[in-house]
C-alpha cells in the first residue's frame, strides 16, 4: 500500500527514544514525499516516484495534496467508564473546587458508582464508539486506565474489558492498572482503611493483573489529598517488582513532590504537573520519564493555569501531550485540540506539539521504537488530514480535519 500525493509528509524521523529540547522543533516535514506499507509495517519512505517503481503493483492511497502524519499515541486516558459527569462542570462553575467535590462524594467516586452498576458488555459497548471518535481525529494508538472499580474485582473486570477491545478494535490500545485512583468511600472513613486497600492492591490485584498479563503499567493519582508520595514509592514498587512499569498522576492541583517520586522510580511518564516545583522540573529533566501534560484537563476544569510545559523543555526534559479523555474533568475525544492548546496555551511550536503527540507520547508507554514516526521499520500508524501545512492542524481548533487513520496498516477511520 502506497500513500502518495501528500502536500507535506510529517515523518518524526530520528532517535527511537524520547526527543528533548532542541529535538523537539524538528518534525522531519517533506514536499513530495510518501510513505510504502507491507503488513504492518512501513517498508520505505521516499519519493511518489520512487515508490512506484519499487512497489508498481501495490495499491495506493490518495491524500489528495493533504498531510500525511504519524497517527496521534493518546498516553493517558479513561475510556472505559459509564456515565458523563454533567453535574460538575456547573458546580465548578459555581466555585466548588474538584477535590471538594471528590470530598462529598462526586467526582472519581461517582463514576466508580455508575460503573459497579454495569455489566462489562455496557461498558465495551460504551467504549467502542468512544475509540472511533479517538480515531477520528487521528489517534492510532490509545493508552486505556482502569480506576473506576476501586474493588479488586471491579477493577479486574475492567482491565478484562480494555483486554477485549484491544483484540477487537483496530486501534493499538494500552492498558494501565489504576486501582490507586482514590480511597474508595467504604475504605475511607474508618480505622485503618486506606492502608486495608493500598494492601490490597499491592497483595491480591497486582498479582492478579500481573498473572493474567492484563496492564502494562500500574499508576497511581499522588496528590495532596489523595495518596502521598510514600504511599506511592511502596506501591509502585510493589508494582515494579511484578513487571508492572510505574505511572503517576503527578502534581496536578498542588505540588506533592510526585514529580520527583517518578524520577527516583525510573517511572515510564509523569502526568498533569501542572502544579510542579522547580525542584520537580529539574529532576523530570535528569531522568528518563516523560511530563506528559494535558491541557484540555486544566482548560475543562476552569484554573487558570496550565502545566509548565515550555519550562520543562527548556530544562530538557521529554514533554509528551495527551488527551486525559474521562467523564468528569476532560470529556475530549478531537486530540488536534489538545496541540491547539499547547500552541496557544503552553507556548510550544507547532513542529514541538507534534514531536509531544507523536514520538514522547509513544516514549511515554515504553514503544518510542515501535511508533510515532513514519520510518522502515516502525508500524504502520498513520494519519491523512486535509491541511497543507503541518502547522494548519493546531491552528484550526476545534475542527475534525482527519480523513483517515490506520494502525498497523488497517484502517481505523476510513476515507471520506
Amino acid at each position: 500500500m502506497l500513500f502518495v500525493n501528500a502536500a507535506q509528509t510529517l515523518t518524526a524521523s530520528g532517535p527511537a527514544r524520547a526527543r528533548r529540547g532542541h529535538e523537539m522543533r524538528d518534525a522531519d516535514v517533506r514536499s513530495g514525499v510518501g510513505v510504502a506499507v507491507q503488513g504492518e509495517r512501513i517498508v520505505m519512505v521516499d519519493t511518489d516516484d520512487a515508490l512506484r517503481r519499487a512497489f508498481a503493483d501495490a495499491t495506493e492511497v490518495d491524500c489528495d495534496r493533504g498531510l500525511l502524519a504519524p497517527g496521534f499515541v493518546d498516553s493517558h486516558t479513561h475510556t472505559v467508564f459509564g456515565a458523563a459527569r454533567y453535574a460538575e462542570q456547573e458546580l465548578r462553575a459555581t466555585g466548588v473546587p474538584y477535590l471538594e467535590i471528590a470530598r462529598r462524594g462526586g467526582g472519581i467516586h461517582s463514576s466508580v458508582r455508575d460503573l459497579r452498576s454495569r455489566t462489562n458488555d455496557e461498558l465495551f459497548a460504551l467504549a467502542v464508539p468512544r475509540l472511533a471518535r479517538l480515531a477520528s481525529g487521528g489517534v492510532t494508538t490509545v493508552e486505556i486506565k482502569s480506576g473506576y472499580g476501586l474493588t479488586v474485582a471491579d477493577e479486574l473486570r475492567t482491565l478484562r474489558v480494555i483486554r477485549d477491545l484491544a483484540t477487537s478494535q483496530p486501534l493499538d490500545i494500552v492498558a494501565t492498572c489504576l486501582g490507586a485512583h482514590e480511597v474508595p468511600l467504604e475504605f475511607r472513613d474508618r480505622d485503618g482503611g486506606r492502608q486495608e486497600w493500598l494492601a490490597l492492591l499491592a497483595e491480591e490485584l497486582f498479582p492478579q493483573v500481573a498473572a493474567e498479563s492484563l496492564a502494562q503499567f500500574a499508576d497511581i493519582f499522588c496528590e495532596p489529598g489523595v495518596f502521598t508520595v510514600d504511599e506511592a514509592r511502596v506501591l509502585l514498587q510493589h508494582g515494579q517488582r511484578l513487571g508492572l512499569r510505574a505511572k503517576l498522576h503527578a502534581d496536578e492541583l498542588h505540588d506533592g513532590g510526585a514529580a520527583g517520586l517518578a524520577a527516583e522510580l525510573g517511572a515510564i511518564s509523569a502526568d498533569h504537573l501542572a502544579a510542579i516545583s522547580p525542584e520537580g522540573i529539574a529532576a523530570l529533566a535528569a531522568s528518563e520519564t516523560v511530563a506528559t501534560v494535558l491541557p484540555a484537563t486544566m482548560l475543562f476544569l476552569g484554573t487558570g493555569r496550565q502545566a509548565p510545559a515550555r519550562q520543562l523543555i527548556e530544562a530538557g526534559a521529554a514533554v509528551a501531550l495527551a488527551t486525559d479523555f474521562n467523564p468528569g474533568t476532560s470529556p475530549l475525544t478531537a486530540f488536534p485540540l489538545v496541540m491547539t492548546l499547547a500552541v496557544s496555551e503552553l507556548r510550544l511550536s507547532a513542529s514541538e506539539a507534534w514531536i509531544a503527540s507523536t514520538v514522547n507520547g509513544a516514549a511515554a508507554l515504553g514503544l518510542a521504537g515501535v511508533t510515532g514516526q513514519l520510518s522502515p521499520g516502525f508500524r504502520a500508524d498513520l494519519a491523512i488530514h486535509a491541511v497543507e501545512d503541518f502547522r494548519a492542524l493546531p491552528y484550526w481548533f476545534g475542527e475534525r480535519l482527519c480523513v483517515g487513520s490506520w494502525s498497523r496498516g488497517r484502517a481505523c477511520h476510513p476515507m471520506r
